[in-house]
């Protein structure tokens, strides 16, 4: 039983010792940092049922539980707000059952834990990743682990859009202007060398639109007269086709991306347990809307086409197959959704897809109710919004977009150059330094980024991200640091359980944090934010600072506030530590 439980009966008890009422619900809040307090009970609901002044009965209460729980050592009343004050014995109960679990915080699961899949990252196969995939991929990757460590078995997957007229527009540029070169001949990743193609298309493509122009065509019919389309157009028919030169074309340059992500991921530090290939769902969904259109959750209209009329739900009518009977987007996600249900017997998913596409997700989640899974009132769209950088908008295919890579490169040399501006690394070997570099300089990118509720845009700034002070990765990474320094000079005997001790009011306040630690895993899995990690993580580093500079703890001259500060101090660390592994973030142990 939590002391909230505790208190919600003890309360309920009071009132009917008081007045002889059976109270409904019991209101907590957290207190207010002017008032001394642990809990604080609203006392104004009650009147309702109770007649009488706030006050007073704010007063009888508190009186009621500091006589009858131990763990109430005392109380004031502000207006309708009865502040508790919890005992030091409470505290140091809950912090001696802490301070030695490594993976406090996180709830263990078992064959009977619900089973959640996370779909993050998804890109195309004719460029690399950019900017807005890193936002993609670490909000996917964090929530996996935070859903996780909330008690549910997870999986990690993505969709890799490997099919399309875009991917045969880079096919066909390599055909054309490529002469053979590969990722070995140009010493480029693949991705980058593919998507340089995707870039060399539309150069091409604008400007056989502008000749047919200057013969007096419109722009509208040279756009869709243009060669070079026609090629693609044909090579996309060619590929659906399986014409085997085609595919073998298509399978060498996937590959050729498929490296260049890998090396992508490993950098970031995100990694999947399944793929899926948009080439081999496209067609699982046709079966589904087949057996739907039986049902009457479907209809045909004249030319072949098949629909679904959501206008009851305040939607619209959705196309799910063409008139030739071809897949579109939403036929390929209801088949990909009931194969993952059937690989993994999940109770639910969660797509990790930008909000240009929320429309998307309450049709297809729709559609899936419609068609009777049950499973389907389980499914969640983690919508984001976009990542702007200071210099203005990204666009793929005129080469704009920042790339993942460069962005990751350029994060090392940032943390590299602010760093030995302040000197912090004296003593460090070369190797040494470079490891710490990529440690502090994604941890500021993971955490400038993850600190941000999802659905916010978010405008980043890259040396604002590595700043050694405030809200950022880099500030908490150093105070993880400078507690592992403290825990390597406390050369003393200090695993005892200190039963007895008096709490500073510091060490207190640092207790009290610790303790919301688990509630806050299981809000962040509940709302699907890493934001609250981030910010409770913070809101931690903060205090153990304010701590640190108001106490003494290895000059301490009694032997038990040494003892007790270093336990502390560890217990911060290991929660430090706890809290950034679910963002995917490193901790340093000296910086």
């Amino acid at each position: 039983m939590t002391i909230q439980d505790t208190l919600v009966a003890k309360v309920k008890e009071a009132v009917k010792h008081l007045h002889e009422v059976e109270l409904e619900n019991v209101e907590f809040q957290a207190t207010r940092k002017e008032f001394e307090g642990d809990v604080t009970v609203v006392v104004f609901p009650m009147l309702r049922q109770v007649k009488t002044n706030p006050v007073q009965l704010g007063e009888a209460i508190g009186k009621y539980l500091e006589e009858n729980v131990e763990e109430v050592s005392g109380f004031n009343v502000v207006k309708g707000f009865l502040n508790v004050v919890l005992s030091d014995a409470y505290f140091l109960k809950f912090f001696n059952l802490m301070k030695d679990d490594e993976h406090y915080g996180s709830v263990t699961t078992s064959e009977q834990s619900p089973k959640i899949m996370v779909e993050y990252s998804s890109p195309n196969t004719n460029k690399p990743l950019h900017l807005g995939h890193i936002r993609n991929n670490l909000l996917g990757y964090s929530v996996a682990e935070i859903l996780k460590a909330a008690g549910n078995t997870v999986y990690k997957t993505q969709i890799i859009n490997d099919r399309g007229i875009h991917i045969c527009k880079s096919m066909l540029a390599w055909q054309k202007f490529g002469q053979g070169e590969t990722p070995d001949s140009t010493g480029l990743k693949g991705d980058k060398l593919v998507g340089n193609y995707y870039v060399k298309f539309d150069k091409e493509y604008k400007t056989q639109i502008a000749e047919l122009q200057k013969q007096g065509i419109s722009e509208e019919q040279a756009k869709k007269e243009a060669p070079l389309l026609l090629e693609a157009q044909k090579m996309l028919q060619q590929w659906e086709a399986g014409d085997e030169e085609i595919v073998a074309l298509w399978e060498k340059m996937n590959q050729w991306v498929y490296d260049g992500f890998e090396e992508t991921y490993a950098a970031l530090g995100v990694d999947f347990d399944k793929n899926y290939y948009e080439s081999n769902t496209y067609l699982l969904g046709k079966e589904v809307v087949n057996d739907g259109l039986e049902k009457g959750v479907f209809y045909r209209k004249e030319d072949g086409s098949v629909w679904i009329d959501l206008t009851d739900e305040g939607l619209d009518e959705k196309i799910v197959l063409r008139a030739d009977g071809t897949a579109v987007y939403m036929t390929q996600d209801i088949g990909t959704a009931i194969q993952r249900v059937e690989d993994y017997a999940i109770n639910g998913m969660v797509y990790t897809v930008g909000n240009e596409q929320d429309y998307h997700f309450k049709v297809l989640f729709l559609i899936l109710k419609k068609l009777g899974f049950e499973w389907a009132n389980h499914l969640y769209h983690l919508s984001y919004g976009m990542v702007d950088l200071p210099s203005g908008k990204m666009k793929s295919r005129e080469g704009t977009v920042v790339d993942a890579d460069d962005l990751i490169e350029e994060m090392t040399k940032t943390a590299q150059e602010i760093s030995e501006e302040l000197g912090k690394l004296d003593g460090y070997t070369e190797e040494e330094k470079q490891e710490l570099y990529k440690t502090i300089g994604l941890g500021a990118l993971k955490y400038y980024i993850l600190k941000v509720d999802p659905k916010k845009r978010i405008l980043f700034n890259p040396e604002e991200s590595v700043d050694f002070q405030g809200n950022t990765g880099p500030f908490i990474q150093y105070t993880y640091a400078r507690i592992r320094s403290i825990l390597r000079k406390a050369d003393f005997n200090h695993s005892t359980d200190l039963t007895g001790y008096q709490l500073h009011e510091k060490e207190r306040e640092v207790v009290k944090l610790l303790q919301q630690y688990p509630e806050i895993v299981q809000q962040a899995a509940e709302q699907h934010s890493p934001a609250l990690i981030a910010n409770y993580t913070y809101d931690l580093v903060k205090e153990f600072n304010s701590f640190y500079q108001n106490v003494s703890i290895l000059g301490a001259e009694v032997e038990e506030e040494k003892i007790f500060r270093v336990q502390l101090s560890e217990a911060v660390a290991n929660t430090i530590k706890n809290g950034f592994s679910l963002l995917g973030i490193g901790v340093p142990e000296q910086m």
